[in-house]
């Protein structure tokens, strides 16, 4: 007789079983991802200040910066960009360098995962490819403004790893470094915010 499977489900706090190998629409909620992603540092803790800088208060900026490039964005792209990193509510922030040494089996989870997300908010399972790629210029905007004012990069280090930002994207944007409770609450109005757009 072979031996069990290995669990690969995560019991959520609303309750949800969320099946990490094969994760359906019916298991995900709202309010488990704005918990975990506030409570997932990014740059693995790495940061100055007195909080953790959350996933959840990334997707905040990467969302803002994505409305800031787009003109005229329709609401579920905006939906799209704000949840761009919720599969780390169950698989955390893994750097780049830790993504490249797991390989592609990290990226395959992080695809169902999203699949599934996208599928329970009203979107569709893969992304357009020019939405995907404009989150990602958003993503990567992110990444410098948080290096090089939070994880201790220098300016010419943050353009060689995440491309010299446009200086008017940058006007106005600030961190926000804040409890849990205050970044879940704030990801979970703009998450209605959206939604009732759509």
């Amino acid at each position: 007789m072979p031996p069990p499977r290995p669990r690969a489900w995560q019991r959520m706090l609303s309750g949800r079983r969320l099946d990490l190998l094969d994760p359906t629409p019916v298991d995900i909620e709202i309010e488990d991802i704005a918990h975990g992603l506030a409570f997932v540092a990014r740059w693995n803790g790495q940061t100055m200040g007195d909080w953790p800088y959350s996933v959840a208060e990334h997707s905040l900026l990467v969302e803002e910066i994505y409305t800031r490039m787009t003109p005229r964005p329709e609401p579920r792209w905006q939906l799209a960009a704000l949840m761009h990193d919720a599969p780390e509510y169950v698989i955390g922030d893994m750097i780049s360098p830790v993504k490249a040494a797991v390989g592609p089996d990290y990226g395959a989870l992080d695809d169902r995962l999203s699949a599934a997300i996208h599928i329970r908010f009203g979107l569709p399972a893969r992304l357009p490819a020019p939405v995907k790629k404009k989150i990602k210029a958003a993503d990567r905007l992110s990444a410098w403004l948080e290096a090089t004012r939070i994880a201790g990069f220098t300016k010419a280090e943050s353009d060689r790893f995440f491309g010299k930002p446009d200086p008017a994207l940058l006007d106005g944007l600030s961190l926000h470094l804040r409890p849990p409770a205050e970044t879940r609450a704030a990801y979970l109005a703009r998450h209605a915010a959206l939604l009732a757009q759509m």
